[in-house]
């Protein structure tokens, strides 16, 4: 059986671990073994004996977790234990999986080690930002965490309220929060920010954020220049701008440092320093007692004056370098990066498939092992190294923006497709695809003029709404968008009733007849239709509910 190690981090500072007792629990029913260093827990309150519940053997060493486990599961990336005198890649097995953050474009040296290893590495920070990969999203899941713990941090260190108040003593106004950057910290922070009661703006250069800025219920800033520049960049962040955008950013964030009390800046771009928004002369235009919390602390700062892991006080005003927000939260922190491992190891403990690029990794005598499809375009993203060879950076996916054919008119593709096929000949010089659908018709509408012929004036009357309510429903139905389908049901009850009235009028009489049981089958399918709208209804008001 794949055994799966959860060492201890050894980061400094570093609270979060990559599996939770929660998570165990879900791993072994994966089929996995479970193996967890002791004392790993202790900085989300978790106790060995609650990880051995979960089934997992805890095991006190850490060379002694690393020779036992087939698969690493680490939060932050492999490095030099000072303790042991060894750096943690040379201790992982050789040909073993390690799956944790690994920012590959940051430390080649870490990755040498790894491939000398020959070691198989996923890395949670490469998961491609797709929605199918939602479930995997760990930097979607930190960014959360972190942007809702930068306005507690911003209102530790800020001495007045946030929300607005009027006392006997006078009024007090709301405190003013600007956010630079509304990705998934951004918008987290706003929701943070306008929980606690103060006046929210927000800016960032990707034009999509501006209703998800409104919906937030805080003002989107927008830049006023002639040469409008959209910055949506590759994965959904934002890309490098023109000079005179920049220029106008500047002074937008000038004129708001003088106003605002608070500033949360979150931009960052792949692979590079983080963009200097805030200026030394912008600090000191701000009030005494302002706050600016840098979540780019880590990669330089987005802040000039920003020291990563500190506070820094300038003339009256807090610059937060945090570097480790997540990890103030490390409960929830771990359980959320625990599921995301989960999600991903569900895939990849999927039974061998026969498709091309199909392989399979650890003891062939394992119940449960590690199947990687380098098909698969969340494998392919997320692997980093494979059996020690460099498999990172994916290759680039095209995609078309080529809108979908209309109905009936075949895309170039096809066409060309049906002119290199040879068409089957059914005797008369015509398609057999083609050729069942006239025959169907006629043989539909002799049936229908037959009816008409001996039907009385009564029945033929009915039968012409009969066939007009199947023509008219088919059209409907079927031209109805897959995904509309969910609040179309939702918005039935109106029509179904009409049908539950309609059949509760045939069941007045008291003979049983293909009428009354036609009634009473209207009725039992048009309850449950009514019972189905609603339950429906009640389940998609409840997702915008808090």
């Amino acid at each position: 059986m794949t055994t799966i190690g959860i060492p201890k981090e050894i980061h400094p500072g570093e609270k979060r671990v990559a599996a939770t007792p929660q998570t165990v629990l879900k791993l072994k029913k994966l089929g996995f073994d479970v193996v967890v260093e002791s004392h790993a827990g202790h900085g989300i309150n978790t106790i060995d004996s609650e990880y051995r519940e979960a089934g997992a053997t805890v095991i006190d060493g850490t060379r002694e977790l690393w020779a036992a486990s087939d698969v690493i599961m680490k939060v932050r990336p492999p490095e030099e234990n000072k303790e042991l005198g060894v750096h943690e890649a040379d201790l992982l097995n050789e040909g073993a999986t390690l799956v944790g953050f690994i920012w590959p474009a940051q430390n080649k040296e870490r990755l040498d080690r790894l491939a000398k290893r020959k070691a198989t590495v996923f890395g949670m920070d490469c998961v491609p930002r797709i929605t199918r990969a939602q479930k995997m999203d760990t930097l979607s899941a930190m960014a959360n965490i972190a942007g809702y713990r930068a306005i507690i941090e911003a209102a530790n260190h800020f001495p007045r309220f946030f929300t607005g108040q009027i006392t006997a003593a006078g009024k007090i106004d709301p405190a003013k929060v600007l956010i630079i950057g509304a990705g998934v910290a951004g918008l987290s922070a706003i929701g943070a920010a306008k929980g606690l009661g103060a006046i929210v703006r927000a800016f960032d250069p990707r034009s999509a954020t501006k209703d998800q800025v409104a919906s937030m219920g805080a003002e989107f800033l927008d830049l006023d220049i002639k040469e409008k520049e959209e910055g949506e960049g590759k994965g959904g962040y934002a890309k490098e701008m023109s000079d005179a955008f920049l220029k106008a950013e500047m002074a937008l964030f000038a004129a708001q440092a003088m106003q605002v009390d608070i500033i949360v800046t979150t931009a960052l771009i792949p692979g590079k320093p983080a963009p200097k928004l805030i200026t030394q002369g912008m600090v000191e235009s701000m009030k005494p007692g302002s706050v600016i919390v840098d979540l780019a602390a880590e990669q330089g700062g987005n802040c000039v004056l920003t020291e990563p892991g500190t506070v820094v006080k300038h003339k009256g005003v807090s610059i937060i370098g945090y570097t480790d927000l997540p990890s103030r939260m490390a409960s929830m922190s771990s359980q959320l990066y625990g599921a995301c491992i989960v999600a991903l190891l569900t895939d990849l403990a999927k039974p061998p498939v026969s498709e091309p690029g199909a392989i399979a990794t650890g003891s062939p005598d394992a119940d449960t092992q590690i199947h990687i499809n380098l098909d698969d375009e969340v494998v392919r993203g997320a692997i980093v190294l494979h059996e020690g060879k460099m498999m990172w950076p994916p290759p680039v996916v095209a995609v078309t923006a080529a809108p979908p054919p209309e109905p009936g008119v075949p895309s170039q593709s096809s066409a060309a497709v049906a002119a290199a096929s040879p068409k089957k000949s059914g005797g008369h010089g015509h398609d057999e695809g083609t050729g069942a659908s006239p025959w169907l018709l006629a043989v539909v509408g002799l049936i229908a003029v037959g009816i008409g012929i001996v039907a009385p004036a009564s029945t033929l009357s009915h039968f012409t709404v009969f066939m007009l309510a199947c023509f008219v429903g088919y059209q409907v139905v079927w031209n109805v968008k897959p995904a509309l389908h969910t609040p179309l049901m939702s918005v039935t009850n109106a029509i179904s009733g009409i049908i539950l009235v309609g059949g509760m009028l045939q069941l007045g009489g008291t003979d049983m007849n293909l009428t009354t049981i036609l009634g009473a089958v209207a009725v039992l399918i048009a309850a449950i239709n009514i019972a189905g709208g609603f339950l429906v209804t009640n389940r998609m008001l409840a997702m915008f509910r808090k």
